[in-house]
């Protein structure tokens, strides 16, 4: 029984871009469907697919590889915010990751979304993950 769903989610990723799997097959969830969306947004995925043939639905995620050095555009996706120690931030000390080149992944009360558009919104909250 895995107890954090999102590092389930990112290991997955994680594993098979390493691997060098086109496609990595997770299970749905709401939040994980949001991370999904802004992975693409960001242009780390190639794309991805939303399916409801199970009780809890799957998400579809074809993976992006540089053509030339075939190497995974994802470097490292790492986890922030655990179940054990929950990392919080205000508007104001949202993080940069590697000088603006990563993204931040953060769930606020205006739902979940990368750390440039909620210092925008001047919305805090729950900083998930890095990406970069």
């Amino acid at each position: 029984m895995v107890t954090d769903t999102i590092a389930d989610y990112l290991t997955r990723v994680r594993n098979a871009s390493r691997a060098g799997h086109r496609v990595v097959e997770i299970p749905a969830s709401n939040v994980k469907k949001e991370i999904t969306k802004i992975l693409f947004d960001q242009g780390y995925i190639l794309s991805y697919k939303f399916e409801d043939n199970t009780v809890q639905g799957t998400i579809k995620i074809a993976l992006k590889y540089n053509k030339l050095t075939k190497e995974p555009v994802i470097r490292k996706l790492q986890r922030i915010s655990k179940p054990g120690l929950r990392k919080y931030v205000n508007s104001q000390e949202l993080p940069r990751v590697l000088n603006g080149l990563g993204v931040a992944i953060v769930s606020t009360s205006h739902g979940v979304m990368t750390g440039k558009q909620a210092k925008e919104e001047n919305v805090g909250g729950e900083v998930l993950c890095y990406v970069y």
